[in-house]
């Protein structure tokens, strides 16, 4: 009689960790990341982005011919796989270039970039500039 006892309760160690398994992780509130992420767009609206890859260069180049070649296909996913085996399996004097036209964007976004950084630091962007350019 006492072993169906020992069999049929739960020791107070099994309760307490089945309770721990089903509490749920504290989440901090969202609201305050958005309300921090739209200052910063704001002030950094007049920054240069970033110049594509020699890759991004190929991919326009290929979707062209690759759709082309293939209307029926209108998956960007499918495009996009055989994109990347293509590139694979290019020479390097193949990819030269996407490289060249990369580095050259490349180096214009560094011009652009340290333009814009001399323009902050002499505090040439104010918040009347960072609105819109179609205020007039």
């Amino acid at each position: 009689m006492e072993r169906n006892l020992e069999l049929v309760g739960k020791s107070s160690e099994d309760v307490r960790s089945s309770t721990r398994l089903r509490l749920k992780p504290l989440r901090k509130p969202k609201t305050s990341h958005k309300q921090k992420k739209k200052k910063a767009t704001k002030v950094h609206e007049k920054m240069p982005k970033k110049p594509p890859t020699a890759f991004f260069f190929f991919l326009e180049d290929f979707r062209k011919l690759y759709q082309e070649e293939n209307p029926e296909v209108k998956s960007m996913r499918e495009i996009g796989k055989t994109c990347g085996e293509k590139w694979k399996t290019m020479t390097y004097e193949e990819k030269v270039k996407y490289y060249d036209i990369a580095t050259e964007k490349r180096e214009e976004f560094h011009r652009a970039m340290t333009e814009y950084t001399k323009r902050v630091e002499s505090g040439e962007f104010d918040e009347s500039e960072t609105e819109s350019d179609f205020s007039e």
